[in-house]
């Protein structure tokens, strides 16, 4: 393409290259007068033409290739009109058919020079920005953007013209450098920035081919004022120059670091050798520590031999390189672990049954369990360590009973939580050749404790989680399983490790949740719920002491009655532990320690009255028998994590066709249970003297109170069956009898679980005779008669037994008429 003369003799320049044998077409810009723009007449309407990922500025000329149907018609219809045609950017290049409010508001009317039909099938468009312009309204979206728009004329400075000059001189010279610097502007364009004349036309052309993203564009051309679009031109031309400058120095820096490798060689071997002479080599001295503490391990042959190994790949390391630290850290990690050595046990049974004494009240399984393997160590003299695993409820001692047994044997104690656990690296450790790697959490506890035989415990076992990381329960297979952990592999040490005589302990709230696998290795001990008598104990023993000295307080500053802390537990705590009631006596303590600072007067012996003033008003209301005026109303027992609880089951009957509804938040093998009794009970009507007509005519509604809040389990069956009963026979339910046991429905009533805090519940509620099925007999023998006390055991069978012993013969006040 020639060059041209303009009407006012200005120069016109167009260059171009051959690039694979097309032509591309550098932007082109046609120097003159500002009023050569200004005195282009815009029209009413113009046709919208949306441009992706570039903008045009008044006064540069250059091709774009168009590709949409629409914007072909848009461009063949205006090139037979007047050639004029608004561009406007996209605000997202990947849309494909703009709506009005993907575009900015701010383009630059152009005027179409030529249309070029390409070789290859495409069509480019040689475009002249003429002026800018604004968006008013669009008035038509078919067959492409039409819409009226207000023109914008550039401000053009009047004062500090010198300051201007120097301005757009700066633009240019930074320009230039960036067309010297950069490979992708063609070197023409010194040439146009050289020769352009008029300012306003300059600041155009270098912003409309300087690399700056389309947003960035934008600004510029949205920017009225002609010295506010050049400063900030300028900014992102000195950033441009400074990011050259920056490739440029990596550049030279890579070339000169191939180079500084040899030379750090020859410095590195001079320094050796300097280092020799004047007797201090910093890495030969780290060498020479680590083989001295290896004098001391009391390690086996094996490990002894890969240790001398390691080292000797550690000495062949230059120390300037990465792999050193890692390799002298692995090595560190190997000498910090107490290999084969073990802290001497207190055999003196007496001492250590006085301290588990005195540090729990109560929990005997588990301080027989201790005492026991403490007798067979002393006789036998050396054994693997059992695994135990104490489950229960929050707040029962679980966690603490581990500080006691490590007291009681003279032993390191370690705790490692495994709440939310749920990287297999977190047990086995990270393989040492990976970047960060380190051991995993039963060799770092081990290595904290100095021993290779402390009481550790696994606390919230129950809690471990699985993702695509691998599943930690599977690698606490081998660490728990007394036969495999005399020979755990932990992957960041690569070598078998001894933990046979770990005593570890494992704490949980619920079985439920623990692999299958994992609770048959353990030594599984239950910790239940503690009684009122036992909570006072536990309170005025240890609770009250530790909080008057974690409160700054004396022994003599504040005395608790009995009758403030039975008040305290039955209407401020609702749980099997003991760790709300801490926190409220803690709340307690903290209201006296406030008058003591306030020299305010205050009664020392706390009293019910105290209690109310310092907690306020009670927060739960004592869990109470509400007696059997009701038919269809009967009392059951129920297992919670946190202890036990009682539950009514409720039932109504409407007369209808024999629906049956259940509510209650009910799981589903409650709601299988409920469907059991009423089978059981219609086809057994006739021992209730009951018509099998009768189920046809009455809707049956059972519901269990507290529906926020869900319920599951079968231990429910006989408290639905005598419920159902019952509400048919209109007959009263014993008074003071709760009742748990699963039905089938041949009637036989099978054993449950929880037997212990189902009967913590039963005596808070005042309940007197229970009823459980013949096979938790055995659970009874087993919990000590100061929980028993009061109560009276049914043992039964089979449904018939329960209605015998429950159903009175005694009909309820206002009875319905069932027939």
């Amino acid at each position: 393409m020639e060059n041209k003369k303009n009407k006012s003799s200005k120069n016109n320049f167009l260059f171009s290259r051959e690039i694979d044998d097309q032509e591309d077409f550098i932007p082109i810009l046609v120097d003159g007068d500002d009023s050569d723009l200004s005195a282009v007449e815009v029209p009413d309407i113009l046709p919208i033409l949306p441009l992706r990922n570039t903008v045009l500025f008044p006064g540069v000329v250059m091709p774009i290739t168009v590709g949409r149907q629409k914007s072909l018609l848009l461009i063949r219809e205006a090139y037979s009109g007047n050639k004029l045609i608004g561009t406007i950017a996209q605000k997202d290049g990947q849309i494909e058919d703009p709506e009005p409010d993907d575009l900015f508001q701010v383009g630059t009317m152009a005027e179409i020079l030529k249309i070029l039909e390409m070789p290859d099938g495409s069509t480019s468009v040689i475009i002249q920005g003429k002026r800018r312009f604004r968006l008013k309204e669009i008035t038509d979206t078919t067959p492409y953007l039409r819409a009226t728009v207000q023109v914008l004329d550039d401000i053009l400075p009047t004062t500090k013209m010198r300051e201007f000059t120097a301005l757009v001189e700066s633009l240019k010279d930074l320009a230039l450098k960036i067309v010297k610097s950069s490979g992708n502007i063609p070197p023409e364009a010194q040439f146009a920035v050289k020769n352009i004349e008029n300012a306003t036309f300059l600041i155009n052309f270098i912003c409309n081919n300087t690399e700056l993203n389309a947003l960035e564009k934008q600004e510029l051309l949205e920017l009225d004022d002609l010295r506010e679009r050049s400063t900030k031109l300028l900014t992102y031309l000195v950033r441009e120059v400074q990011l050259i400058d920056l490739k440029k120095d990596i550049q030279k820096k890579v070339k000169v670091d191939m180079d500084q490798q040899q030379r750090e060689y020859l410095l590195h071997q001079q320094i050796k050798t300097i280092q020799d002479e004047l007797g201090g080599n910093p890495s030969e001295q780290e060498i020479a520590d680590l083989k001295k503490r290896s004098l001391d391990k009391k390690w086996n042959e094996n490990v002894q031999a890969v240790f001398n190994k390691e080292l000797s790949k550690l000495i062949r390391m230059n120390p300037a390189a990465g792999e050193y630290s890692v390799q002298a850290g692995y090595l560190e990690t190997f000498l910090d672990l107490p290999w084969n050595v073990y802290s001497k046990d207190n055999f003196d049974l007496k001492n250590a049954e006085k301290i588990l004494d005195e540090d729990h009240y109560g929990l005997e399984k588990v301080k027989d369990r201790i005492l026991e393997h403490l007798a067979v160590l002393k006789l036998k003299g050396d054994m693997k360590s059992p695994i135990l695993c104490l489950y229960g409820p929050p707040g029962v001692g679980k966690t603490s009973l581990g500080k006691s047994v490590a007291r009681a044997l003279g032993r390191k104690f370690v705790r490692m939580s495994l709440g939310g656990l749920h990287d297999e690296s977190e047990i086995r450790g990270h393989r040492k050749t990976y970047i960060g790697a380190m051991p995993g959490r039963i060799i770092q506890n081990l290595k904290k404790a100095g021993t290779s035989n402390p009481v550790f415990i696994l606390d919230e076992l129950d809690k471990v989680s699985n993702d695509f990381h691998g599943d930690p329960a599977s690698a606490l297979l081998e660490v728990l399983d007394p036969e495999q952990n005399a020979e755990f592999h932990d992957n960041y040490i690569d070598l078998d490790y001894d933990l046979s005589r770990v005593m570890f302990i494992a704490t949980a709230n619920s079985l439920s949740t623990i692999h299958p696998a994992l609770r048959d290795r353990l030594e599984l001990i239950d910790v239940s719920g503690y009684l009122l008598e036992e909570k006072i104990e536990i309170a005025k023993r240890h609770l009250i002491t530790r909080q008057l000295e974690g409160h700054g307080m004396k022994k003599d500053d504040v005395k608790f009655s009995k009758e403030a802390l039975i008040r305290l537990i039955e209407d401020y705590t609702r749980e099997s532990g003991v760790r709300e009631m801490d926190k409220q006596l803690a709340k307690v303590i903290r209201r006296v320690a406030r008058k003591i600072a306030f020299e305010e007067e205050f009664n020392k012996k706390i009293g019910p009255a105290e209690i109310h003033e310092y907690l306020g008003s009670p927060k739960y209301s004592k869990e109470s028998y509400e007696g059997n005026e009701y038919a269809g109303v009967v009392t059951g027992l129920a297992w919670t994590s946190a202890g036990g609880e009682i539950l009514y089951v409720e039932t109504s009957l409407s007369q209808g066709k024999s629906k049956f509804t259940i509510t209650g938040n009910l799981g589903e093998v409650m709601k299988e249970s409920a469907a059991i009794a009423l089978e059981y009970l219609k086809s057994h009507c006739g021992q209730l003297g009951l018509k099998p007509v009768v189920f046809e005519k009455w809707d049956v509604h059972m519901h269990v109170p507290e529906g926020a809040i869900p319920k599951d389990g079968p231990s429910a069956g006989i408290t639905m069956a005598t419920a159902l009963a019952s509400a048919f026979t209109q007959r009263k339910v014993k008074k003071g009898l709760a009742m748990t046991g699963e039905i089938t429905l041949r009637g036989r009533v099978l054993p449950v679980g929880g037997i212990k805090e189902k009967i913590l519940a039963a005596k808070r509620a005042g309940i007197k005779e229970i009823v459980m099925s013949k096979e938790n007999k055995k659970d009874i023998e087993e919990i000590k008669e100061i929980y028993l006390k009061g109560l009276t055991f049914h043992y039964v069978e089979n449904v018939g037994d329960v209605f015998e012993i429950a159903l009175m013969d005694e009909k309820v006040k206002n009875p319905l008429t069932i027939s």
